[in-house]
């Protein structure tokens, strides 16, 4: 008990009592300045980020006034070239990936470092509004309002990324993480094959630990994407016996293609609406004696009478699933209805490549918990999960399956992506890179 009495301790125990307090002291002082130290770099980042962001605006509006629709090749490729020269700058490993063999543009592809967490960053070069399009140039507005072609979708994402390494190496800080940069010229509509317009994408996701990115998510601020449903396009073609209409139904004739084709449509929806967050579309359906469908254009014809059981039908459509799961399920089901044909009736399904899902996995989940955490730290206040619903098919889903943390919907923010509407809060312009340069660094000290 005298121990602890403060008053009739032996001077062994009073020794000790004060070293044990000297180390204590020691202690909480070295955490308080070590504390200190990460609250210090981080307002640094901010105040980097800030010095340089009126040459971040200049740099936004000299890319968006370059039309790079995604046929736009050359456009492409100028405005690629340009985040290839900053890059240069900034002392990173450089490349332009020819996109020849995938009848696009290319990719801008920027190495650096060697320690630390390995970061994928992911942005796109190219847009929706083609080289002839009315809507061509980087509009101030007001109220801190730009509108612009691809100003959010997403040029603003690809400036960020640019912005944040800039602010980092400026620092010192970007000597503690491995980086690569993945800037794609044909998210919008992506080359064939996909092994091909995708491979540097998908090598650098095998590389990396992180894969962050910088689409505008579903544009608001206080979300980010951690779960993107995947878009796979489908193809049915049905046949039918053709024959004078008062013969159908008879055992000679059956049911003809139409009939077919509408009680496969059914099965779908009776089997598969409402699974998880699975959702299929028939987009294009014709029917008839005689049908020619342009895929390249998804348009075609269709010649057939009333009194003339159909012959042929042919319906195209995709599938949106969260997880690869989801997408293996309704994949068996659709196969198996497909395949249970009404009398004299014969169907095949085409189910062909596209996005895969990213699944909201327990990495994804950690890594939004830290960006919530810095963004409630900066007083942005609190980032959520984007409903997957909200969030349409981008370039990190094919990343997703092969690093341990993935994460999206950290680029600029605005309103009428993929219209004349299109317009940037910039608002979110410099807050958005004060989180996602925050949170390289602390994937950095882990």
């Amino acid at each position: 008990m005298a121990f602890y009495s403060g008053e009739h301790n032996s001077p062994l125990t009073t020794l000790i009592m004060n070293r044990l307090s000297t180390l204590f002291s020691f202690f909480t002082l070295f955490i308080a300045s070590f504390t200190y130290a990460d609250v210090a770099t981080e307002q640094k980042i901010v105040a980097q980020i800030d010095k340089n962001m009126s040459r971040s605006l200049k740099e936004l509006e000299q890319v968006v006034n370059i039309n790079s629709g995604t046929l736009n090749l050359e456009g492409v490729e100028q405005v690629g070239r340009i985040f290839l020269k900053q890059f240069d700058e900034l002392g990173f490993e450089t490349q332009w990936v020819e996109g020849s063999e995938f009848d696009r543009a290319g990719h801008v592809v920027a190495r650096y470092g060697n320690k630390g967490p390995k970061i994928l960053m992911i942005g796109h070069l190219d847009t929706v509004f083609t080289k002839d399009d009315t809507f061509q140039r980087f509009k101030p507005l007001g109220n801190n309002k730009v509108a612009g072609p691809g100003i959010t979708d997403m040029k603003g994402g690809d400036v960020i990324i640019v912005s944040v390494l800039r602010a980092l190496k400026t620092l010192g800080l970007l000597e503690n993480m491995s980086v690569t940069v993945v800037m794609t010229g044909d998210e919008e509509s992506s080359g064939k094959p996909l092994s091909a317009s995708k491979k540097a994408l998908i090598d650098a996701a095998k590389w990396a630990d992180i894969a962050l990115g910088f689409e505008d998510g579903d544009s608001s601020i206080k979300t980010a994407v951690i779960a993107r449903r995947g878009s796979v396009n489908w193809t049915l073609d049905v046949k039918g016996k053709p024959a004078h209409s008062s013969q159908i139904f008879s055992d000679e004739i059956g049911y003809g293609a139409i009939f077919e084709t509408a009680r496969i449509l059914n099965e779908f929806r009776e089997q598969l609406a409402g699974y998880g967050n699975l959702t299929f579309n028939p987009g294009v359906l014709l029917a008839g004696t005689e049908v020619t469908y342009d895929a390249q254009n998804t348009k075609g014809d269709a010649f057939g009478k009333r009194n003339v059981v159909a012959q042929t039908a042919t319906v195209t459509g995709g599938i949106r699933a969260q997880t690869p799961e989801e997408l293996a399920h309704a994949k068996k089901i659709m196969h198996k209805i497909v395949k249970e044909n009404l009398a004299h009736t014969s169907a095949k399904l085409v189910i062909g490549d596209g996005y895969p899902p990213m699944a909201p996995t327990d990495g994804n989940y950690k890594l939004l918990s830290m960006y919530s955490d810095i963004s409630e730290s900066l007083g942005y206040g609190k980032v959520d999960a984007v409903n997957p619903r909200n969030a349409g098919a981008a370039d990190i889903s094919f990343t997703a399956g092969y690093v341990d943390m993935a994460m999206d919907g950290l680029g600029l923010m605005g309103s009428g992506g993929h219209t004349k509407d299109e317009i940037a809060d910039m608002t979110s312009f410099a807050k958005n890179m004060h989180k996602a340069a925050i949170l390289m660094y602390r994937l950095s000290q882990q």
